[in-house]
């Protein structure tokens, strides 16, 4: 696939005209393809203009902040693709000034995939044995990277959230739906772009901050913020949070293959002892703690928005309705 080039006068005129509450109704209408932890993900304009996503973060408070970001969302990408050997799916990043407001919007646009061959969708058509060959393959691809990680420990290692939704199929034929032993896969998970320098990361935590109400930024900052700016340098990690976002995809009936299949397939790290076996009460465990927070998060970010509007305010963010966890 090419690079590519996004329209920037297209994403102007969308965020002058934006609705963040119902962006259907903006000015340019947008559809809302889904959500990632700082930022949304969104089909703008008509036509051929529709070929590509766009991932929306609005939390940049100047200029010099939104070209750090920018620069390492590059250097992100460029070592995922060209130092650790993923297909990542092309993209071109952009940012926008408002110049009453001082707030910077950064658009990433991405070459927007079939929606079938994307690997939340793909699991609800393939055969059951299929699903765990796709999985395998986005645990193979997820192991070039902690490769790459020990091998460049202290000096260079990169965050990777490495769950099923991020991938996709490439040549995946809907009318015959399937997934080979010999099947390869593109990424497109990179807006956030956790990378750490020898030894120091290289994102700015306090963004995870910026969409959270303001009343509870204190207790995110206490209770869980080392943990998502940390556990995505854990494959063991990573690999829980895979397996279970099954629960959320409503196949709990695959996550015992699944972990057998995980078990099975880091059988050499779990000798050397560098990789304890999953087990089915810890990956429940997870979804569950994991569902809660995300729940009670997003009730409070529509309690904050409201009191934006009742002062008066604007709010930048595109919030989701209620989401299956």
């Amino acid at each position: 696939m090419a690079e590519l080039k996004v329209n920037v006068e297209l994403l102007r005129g969308f965020e002058k005209g934006l609705d963040p509450r119902f962006p259907e109704r903006s000015a340019i209408p947008a559809r809302v393809l889904g959500y990632g932890e700082i930022s949304t993900v969104l089909e703008i304009g008509a036509g051929s203009e529709r070929d590509l996503a766009y991932k929306r973060l609005p939390m940049f408070k100047t200029e010099d902040e939104a070209a750090r970001y920018e620069a390492l969302y590059r250097q992100y990408v460029t070592t995922l693709r060209d130092r650790i050997g993923l297909r990542v799916v092309p993209s071109d990043i952009v940012r926008l000034a408002d110049n009453e407001t001082g707030r910077v919007v950064v658009y990433i646009g991405q070459q927007k995939l079939p929606v079938e061959s994307v690997g939340h969708k793909a699991i609800h058509a393939i055969p059951p044995g299929d699903v765990l060959r796709l999985v395998l393959a986005a645990l193979r691809e997820t192991r070039k990277v902690f490769d790459f990680n020990r091998q460049h420990r202290g000096e260079l290692e990169v965050g990777f959230d490495g769950q099923i939704s991020n991938w996709a199929i490439v040549n995946f034929n809907p009318a015959r739906p399937e997934v080979s032993e010999e099947a390869e896969l593109f990424y497109f998970d990179t807006s956030t772009p956790l990378m750490q320098v020898n030894g120091q990361e290289q994102l700015d935590p306090e963004l995870f901050l910026r969409s959270a109400p303001s009343f509870m930024v204190w207790i995110i900052r206490l209770l869980f913020l080392e943990d998502v700016m940390t556990r995505y340098y854990d494959l063991r990690r990573v690999a829980v949070d895979l397996v279970a976002n099954f629960y959320k995809e409503q196949r709990p009936e695959l996550i015992p293959d699944l972990i057998e299949a995980v078990n099975g397939l880091f059988a050499a790290e779990t000798q050397g002892g560098d990789f304890e076996p999953l087990t089915a009460k810890e990956v429940a465990a997870y979804y569950r703690e994991d569902a809660w927070i995300w729940r009670i998060y997003l009730a409070f970010r529509k309690i904050d928005r409201s009191l934006h509007r009742l002062l008066g305010k604007g709010y930048p963010y595109v919030l989701p309705g209620k989401i299956k966890r």
